[in-house]
């Protein structure tokens, strides 16, 4: 499994949204790697991001299609 695949499948578990921080922090992996994944979930229109103050939660949506 990909990276990801893990940040999908975290999304999808956890509904509350979750920082590039606490997702790293969960997967155990780098916020870098962390942060590409979801760049690219963002841009296939996967996920949904809402600023909080500083912080941006991430949030599954399964895409448009």
């Amino acid at each position: 499994m990909n990276k990801k695949e893990l940040v999908i499948n975290l999304l999808r578990k956890d509904t509350d949204g979750l920082t590039i921080v606490e997702i790293a922090g969960k997967l155990k992996i780098s916020r870098n790697t962390a942060s590409v994944a979801l760049a690219e979930l963002k841009g296939e229109g996967k996920i949904r991001i809402r600023k909080v103050g500083v912080a941006k939660l991430h949030y599954w949506t399964g895409g448009r299609k």
